[in-house]
């Protein structure tokens, strides 16, 4: 199985190294960059690879995550920046998001509710739980993006693409070869469905397909 790699951004030595043993023995994913703040991020990543993942705390010296999530946004979009933070409020949450995290995390969290995010990240490009859509919901300014990125997500998707989508998300589970045969085409032309999807909008599964469709409510 390939590991997903993960940098961790935390000035706590003692959490970040908590969390590099967890991250670790979750299973199929890897710490390939630990650092204190932000700055260091980037020195960090003018000699390694981009991570798939950056959990970043939120408050640090010299670079706090905020900026940190923005520079990662402006200067590695394919990063998946998970937001980690003691502080709950919705102010921390709203500006986190509005840096570009997609996903946030309390630094309490248990090893299985660590690997939900992680996973949902990669399969979907988001955590987002019901407390965070509660709070989004609350804040106008956040809906209205999000409305923009559903919007922007549904200009991209052609006719096409939107049929095979429907019939992948269908409670029949149909396989591939019979979303071929319900849309009267080749199995391959379906798999260049399937291809033009994941790319567009970095999925890697078929239940991310599925996960992606009921985040945005596509169906």
């Amino acid at each position: 199985m390939n590991e997903h790699s993960v940098a961790l951004v935390d000035d706590h030595h003692l959490v970040r190294s908590g969390l590099v043993a967890m991250v670790n023995g979750l299973g199929g994913y890897n710490v390939t960059i630990e650092v204190g703040n932000g700055q260091e991020l980037i020195e960090a990543l003018e000699r390694a690879d981009p991570p798939d993942i950056a959990i970043v705390d939120l408050n640090m010296p010299v670079m706090d995550g905020y900026a940190t999530i923005t520079w990662l946004r402006e200067h590695h979009p394919a990063v998946l920046p998970l937001a980690l933070t003691f502080d709950a409020t919705d102010a921390a949450l709203v500006k986190a998001v509005r840096a570009g995290a997609r996903g946030f995390l309390l630094k309490d969290a248990q090893p299985q509710v660590l690997k939900n995010a992680l996973d949902s990240l990669m399969l979907t490009g988001y955590y987002y739980t019901d407390t965070t859509h509660d709070v989004l919901q609350r804040h106008p300014e956040m809906k209205t993006r999000e409305e923009c990125e559903r919007e922007r997500i549904l200009q991209s998707i052609t006719p096409r693409e939107m049929e095979f989508l429907k019939l992948v998300c269908h409670e029949d589970e149909f396989t591939y070869e019979q979303i071929a045969q319900q849309m009267g085409i080749h199995h391959r032309t379906v798999d260049n469905f399937r291809i033009a999807l994941f790319t567009k909008f970095h999925i890697k599964s078929k239940t991310g397909l599925v996960l992606f469709a009921m985040r945005w409510g596509l169906l």
